[in-house]
């Protein structure tokens, strides 16, 4: 934050979240009040109890959610129930800006998931709410994440993807940065430094963790599958690339 920058009260659902704990760690340090959005207390996202409460006097919203689904119904449901009752929650308490974390490749890519993504970049964009909206590619974190998708004894099964993986640290800070320059609509998508395969990078976690675990690689069919292997998800036509390499994380 500038010195010359007002310190702001910041709304952050998704705030415990592999990005989320960065969006907080940044605000925080940058001197703004963070307000968490989560159950724990008292709000539900998927109803909007105790919602509206939490956000008086809160200046920005940080939508960083996610659920755990390859579903496209249940995909939509969540991100256009979620993103409908925040920017509902935001009228009422006058908050002034919505900044929402989506993918890098979703248009391109014909999955459950990045359907509910694509949602929920519609909604804000046809809505009255200022917005910013920051797309990413995976996290380094995916790499050991998808490790526990399909475990078979001692074997995971990992889909072949051709990945930009980036730093979740790096995401909540971009994220922070356009909270305190204000709605900018769609910026310049953020991703990692290196183009690696996810199965290479599976099995450098494992190794590096002594998890101990047999990676298979394994092509998902279809034309989600095609998109995930050809660079669909990896940074195109300009952006911004980060610093920090998957060796800089694994170290970390």
């Amino acid at each position: 934050m500038s010195e010359k920058m007002t310190p702001m009260r910041i709304a952050v659902a998704g705030g415990t979240g592999v990005v989320g704990r960065h969006v907080v760690e940044v605000a925080t340090e940058r001197g703004h009040e963070v307000v968490l959005l989560a159950r724990s207390v008292g709000v539900d996202l998927t109803t909007g109890v105790g919602l509206e409460e939490r956000l008086a006097g809160v200046d920005a919203v940080v939508d960083v959610t996610s659920v755990p689904t390859q579903d496209r119904a249940a995909s939509e449901a969540f991100f256009g129930g979620v993103t409908r009752r925040l920017l509902a929650a935001e009228r009422a308490a006058e908050v002034g800006h919505h900044v929402a974390l989506s993918i890098v490749g979703i248009d391109d890519v014909p999955s459950g998931y990045y359907a509910g993504k694509r949602l929920q970049e519609r909604v804000l964009a046809e809505g009255e709410q200022p917005w910013s909206v920051l797309r990413a590619t995976q996290f380094h974190e995916f790499a050991e994440q998808v490790l526990h998708f399909v475990r078979l004894g001692p074997v995971s099964v990992v889909p072949r993807m051709t990945s930009q993986p980036v730093a979740a640290r790096e995401v909540g800070q971009a994220l922070v940065d356009l909270v305190e320059a204000g709605p900018s609509g769609r910026v310049p998508d953020l991703a990692g430094p290196e183009v690696l395969t996810m199965h290479r990078l599976a099995r450098r976690v494992s190794r590096a963790r002594g998890l101990g675990r047999l990676v298979v690689a394994v092509p998902v069919p279809g034309a989600a599958g095609r998109g995930m292997r050809d660079g669909s998800l990896t940074l195109r036509d300009g952006g911004v690339a980060g610093t920090t390499t998957f060796d800089d994380w694994l170290r970390a």
